[in-house]
């Protein structure tokens, strides 16, 4: 376990690999340099009991992702118990839909999921803690907004030129 949406995986070869949950963020619990955040132990908490009591944890790709960010962290589904563990967290209200830097295989399934949990105002989603969180982040957030796009449209255009790329080398084998 490292944080609700960050997990350590033994492999079948036996290396140790992290893995970022693809298309979600869940509050901060663990990062260097901020605060921990409303819910976000919560959420910790919350995946690591699904990992550490799970019969069963798989780790799919998604064909649209890249299978690493820029840490080195793959960047993959995660199920437990044949469960999606994003599914799981968005439920709880313990996580919303983001990073999201192509059309992911799940990403409409798990807005309307986010979708509810908003109506139902679940913990993050709560107006108590939606008025903390702008409150608290609205000045550190300017300079991680502006990164966060500029990565978002790099990605963005990347997808764009590989699927462009593809379309001309298929085009070119016929």
């Amino acid at each position: 376990c490292v944080d609700g949406d960050t997990a350590k995986f033994k492999m079948a070869d036996g290396s140790i690999k992290t893995a970022r949950f693809l298309a979600i963020d869940t509050p901060e619990s663990v990062h260097p340099t901020k605060a921990v955040e409303a819910y976000g132990k919560e959420a910790s908490e919350f995946t690591c009991n699904l990992l550490t009591k799970a019969h069963s944890i798989k780790i799919e790709y998604d064909k649209a992702s890249d299978k690493t960010d820029k840490y080195g962290r793959l960047l993959v589904w995660v199920y437990a118990d044949n469960k999606l563990v994003q599914e799981m967290l968005l439920r709880e209200g313990l996580a919303k839909v983001a990073y999201l830097y192509a059309d992911y295989e799940y990403t409409s399934y798990l807005q309307e999921i986010e979708k509810d949990a908003k109506n139902k105002k679940l913990k993050i989603w709560s107006d108590e803690n939606i008025t903390n969180n702008m409150d608290a982040t609205e000045d550190s957030d300017s300079q991680d907004t502006t990164s966060n796009l500029i990565e978002e449209l790099f990605n963005l255009i990347k997808n764009f030129l590989c699927d462009l790329f593809n379309k001309i080398i298929k085009l070119l084998d016929t």
